[in-house]
């Protein structure tokens, strides 16, 4: 396929040639174009917000491309969803967009694909995993912008105090739990299934346990029977045994724990590279292992993304193509990732963290799970209310009265039922 073509056919007519740059996204005859980014904030201060990186490299593209001007509108993520879903109603809907969820857009037909605007090397530097799951019904419209993956932390601490090593399978995970809870830690191992994140909890132990959200052929499956024995399992093995705090987990969200770990109160959580400056602003000593499984290692381990769209309403392809490849290139996401500790997304970048010490030292593990990693069904446009299901529910399966088939088969109901009237 040919990438970027205008979609302007024939010769230039009568309408003459100020009509033809006027039809391309110039103004008042000009041959200038004005990008629209809509991006959301990774940082937690003034000092890292995501105003300086943009502001940089936009800088640094407008330099090399003076026909093209970028205007980014960095907003917090709590309002930078609502703020483009907003747009989009008003039908003003910017050229770019990085935020949290495609889908909705791309059913809608309101994205180019990948195809569309990214150059074939740009586009094929993607790491498949991502790339995959940026999908629509088999074409790429969600172009993988920051990525992240889980990993097992424990408190180094405790653990040498308890005489414990990091568990490699979930029988050694309970045990080490056991030994924790009887020298006092607050919580042995921290289960936020809470409404905050309740669905990233979830999905890492229906990994671990050779279950997932889906089945081989994309269809949810959320009540397997591999997912209904995990959660039996936590239900009885884990909570039930009083190894998880004393907070219900229903009702402890991923905030919460990973602000008890920074204390010194957790024993062992599923966590991913934000927990790691939490903790050294604690001067708290952790270890990162993978996440164990059922019997040892798990085989796939959690993957998250956010993701990056364009949109078609301003008919700027081409432009919007130029700067994308502009913000792929290896120099700028390596950038983006050391700045606030992702994984990169390509895998040009991929090998260069790998290659370099001070990276790999902080980043490796997760680097190491990023290739074999899963990520939420975000293709599918039910997800967004499925996900809402799950904060809502999957508490309830590990109450003492809990009962997972029953819970878990309600959840998949409903997920079939969003899933049909798509």
């Amino acid at each position: 396929m040919q990438r970027r073509v205008t979609g302007l056919t024939a010769a230039v007519t009568a309408l003459g040639m100020a009509a033809l740059l006027a039809g391309c996204g110039g103004s008042g005859g000009s041959d200038e174009v004005t990008l629209k980014l809509v991006a959301a904030d990774y940082g937690d201060s003034a000092a890292n917000t995501s105003k300086k990186y943009w502001g940089e490299l936009v800088e640094k593209f407008e330099a090399e491309h003076p026909d093209i001007k970028v205007d980014v509108d960095v907003l917090p993520w709590t309002d930078v969803d609502r703020k483009v879903k907003e747009m989009v109603a008003a039908d003003e809907a910017p050229d770019l967009a990085q935020i949290g969820a495609y889908a909705d857009y791309a059913a809608q037909d309101k994205l180019y694909s990948a195809d569309d605007v990214l150059s074939i090397p740009t586009q094929a530097d993607f790491l498949a995993p991502l790339a995959k799951a940026g999908l629509v019904q088999r074409v790429q419209y969600g172009m993988p912008f920051a990525a992240s993956t889980r990993l097992l932390f424990y408190n180094e601490k405790l653990f040498k105090s308890a005489g414990i090593t990091p568990p490699e399978n979930w029988n050694e995970l309970q045990a080490a739990a056991k030994k924790l809870k009887a020298r006092g830690v607050k919580y042995p191992y921290a289960l936020p299934l809470g409404k905050e994140e309740a669905q990233a909890e979830t999905y890492q132990w229906m990994l671990s346990g050779g279950g997932g959200y889906t089945d081989n052929v994309g269809s949810y499956d959320i009540d397997s029977k591999q997912n209904v024995q995990t959660f039996t399992w936590l239900k009885d093995e884990l909570v039930g045994k009083g190894l998880t705090g004393p907070t219900p987990p229903g009702k402890l969200n991923r905030a919460e724990a990973f602000a008890a770990f920074a204390r010194g109160e957790v024993g062992m959580l599923n966590g991913h590279p934000t927990l790691m400056k939490m903790a050294a602003k604690k001067d708290l000593k952790y270890g990162m292992v993978p996440m164990p499984g059922v019997n040892g290692k798990t085989q796939a381990t959690m993957g998250v993304a956010d993701w990056m769209m364009a949109f078609k309403q301003n008919g700027h392809r081409k432009e919007i193509g130029t700067f994308l490849d502009f913000v792929y290139s290896k120099e700028n996401v390596l950038a983006f990732s050391r700045e606030y500790d992702l994984l990169p997304v390509t895998t040009s970048a991929s090998q260069d963290m790998a290659a370099d010490k001070k990276d790999a030292k902080r980043l490796g593990g997760f680097l190491e799970e990023l290739p074999t990693s899963q990520l939420y069904p975000v293709g599918k446009t039910s997800w967004a209310q499925v996900s809402v299901q799950i904060k809502e529910y999957i508490g309830k399966t590990v109450d003492p009265n809990g009962d997972p088939q029953a819970i878990l088969s309600q959840i998949e109901t409903k997920a079939a039922a969003e899933e049909a009237a798509q």
